[in-house]
């Protein structure tokens, strides 16, 4: 069982960005580390976008303003 079950990731973040963050989490030794959800949440929309989510190892990229029921149904 772990802590939590899934990261909402901000990308515009002032120190580290989102795909930073993401890059060090799935490379730490976590035992969950590369297996738990990380969900792109970022007002930034185009295609390029998802894609930059996708290779940073986001399973999944939500646009604002968030729909809240897709985001209920993300698996990540």
């Amino acid at each position: 069982m772990y802590y939590f079950d899934a990261i909402l990731m901000d990308i515009m973040m002032p120190v580290m960005d989102g795909y930073e963050a993401t890059h060090e989490i799935r490379n730490s030794e976590k035992e969950d580390a590369k297996s738990i959800p990380i969900i792109a949440m970022t007002a930034n929309a185009f295609d390029d976008d998802m894609k930059k989510s996708k290779t940073a190892g986001m399973g999944a990229h939500l646009s604002k303003p968030l729909d809240i029921q897709k985001m209920i149904e993300m698996k990540g």
